[in-house]
């Protein structure tokens, strides 16, 4: 009896071993693969190439009427809402040629109230015109883009 109950408590082991899942990962990322995560990543990628293609109405439709971006600043004076996004945009893409910017997705956080935060690392190159002429420029920085489902769709509540 006492082997009995020995081999029944091994064979379930190795069942319970054999039957738990590897955590499986969106590819190319750091983030876990389910639908939602990956709708997600699909609206960044939407970002991602209109920031390429200096797409304004594109980004401007990807962003949340709530949208809101804190310049770290304590007077506030650099923050700016949804109607302040499009003057940024058309600002610096006016004087931008030449955008490459590619982002690594490290983690997506689910926040309450249907938000989600996404870890990103951009790796980004361009030329920007100086009084000197044009001049080009690398940058490589840690972002949170943040994101709310509306019912329909994600947007970005900050972070562009």
């Amino acid at each position: 009896m006492k082997r009995i109950l020995v081999a029944c408590l091994v064979a379930g082991q190795a069942l319970a071993a054999g039957c738990a899942a590897e955590t499986q990962y969106i590819y190319g990322t750091k983030v876990v693969d389910s639908q939602e995560n990956r709708d997600i990543i699909a609206v960044c990628e939407q970002y991602r190439t209109a920031v390429e293609k200096k797409d304004t109405a594109t980004l401007l439709g990807l962003a949340s009427p709530k949208y809101w971006e804190d310049g770290g600043t304590p007077t506030g004076s650099d923050d700016y809402g949804y109607d302040g996004l499009k003057q940024v945009l058309e600002t610096r893409f006016a004087r931008t040629d030449g955008i490459r910017y590619s982002m690594k997705y490290m983690d997506v956080r689910h926040l309450t109230g249907h938000r989600a935060a996404v870890a990103v690392m951009i790796d980004a190159t361009y030329s920007i015109a100086t009084q000197q002429g044009a001049r080009r420029l690398d940058m490589r920085d840690q972002n949170q883009l943040v994101l709310e489902y509306d019912g329909r769709r994600w947007l970005f509540l900050s972070g562009m």
